[in-house]
This record gives structure tokens, sequence and C-alpha cells, in this order.
């Protein structure tokens, strides 16, 4: 997501406050908003796919998905 993106995301929901959008501007926000929500996650499982777990021996294990 680059900060054009976001900015424009910024720009959409403050003109929404004020005066409302059209169908393809409804349209452009709701892409722009899940472009960055699956942008947020993509990163947070890159982050916890990177995190270890240290027991109380010093044993290191990778953090695992729950089933």
């Amino acid at each position: 997501m680059t900060k054009e993106e976001i900015a424009r995301i910024n720009e959409l929901a403050h003109k929404a406050k004020a005066e409302g959008l059209t169908p393809e501007e409804t349209a452009e926000r709701d892409a722009l908003r899940r472009a960055y929500i699956e942008s947020v996650k993509a990163d947070l499982v890159a982050h916890l796919e990177n995190t270890w777990i240290v027991d109380e021996k010093g044993n290191k294990r990778p953090l695992r998905k729950k089933k």
C-alpha cells in the first residue's frame, strides 16, 4: 500500500463526511479499503511467522497456527 493510496482513502473519507460520494467514488473507496486491510493482514502474518517462543528452559520453537 503506497502513501498515495492511503492519502486517497483519507481524501475520500473526508469528502464522504462533507458532501457525499458518487457511486464510482464509493466503489473506489471500498476497493482501496479492502486493499489496505489485506496489506495489514499480510504484514501481521509475516511478523507472526518470524516469531519464536522461548520456554523456561531456554528452548526455542517457532510460533504455529492454531487448528
